[in-house]
């Protein structure tokens, strides 16, 4: 969970959007598991909430276990391994890609 933060583009490495990518929208490290912008989507019928109203189907997003991602590289143009560094001012950590070592 460390190595994925709220806004970091990630690539799903397994399951039916393997090879997808998106942006991260939320972050639960209790359960192990993110919200991808657009990933994961299933459809949902709800119900009539008043007399008159047509009941409807609604597409819904669902979390994924975060061991299914990678960061995405877009210099590597895939998800790759991550580590940290100081950066040249030498104040603030950033994530570089472990291939091409270009700053994420």
């Amino acid at each position: 969970m460390k190595r994925i933060k709220k806004g970091d583009t990630v690539q799903v490495i397994v399951g039916k959007d393997r090879g997808k990518t998106g942006k991260v929208l939320l972050i639960s490290p209790k359960t192990g598991s993110i919200m991808v912008e657009g990933l994961n989507v299933f459809k949902k019928h709800s119900k009539p909430k008043r007399q008159g109203e047509k009941g409807e189907v609604v597409t819904v997003s669902r979390p994924i276990p975060a061991s299914r991602v990678l960061p995405y590289c877009s210099s590597c143009g895939k998800g790759v391994r991550v580590g940290t560094r100081v950066d040249a001012a030498g104040n603030n950590k950033v994530k570089y890609c472990k291939q091409c070592q270009k700053t994420l």
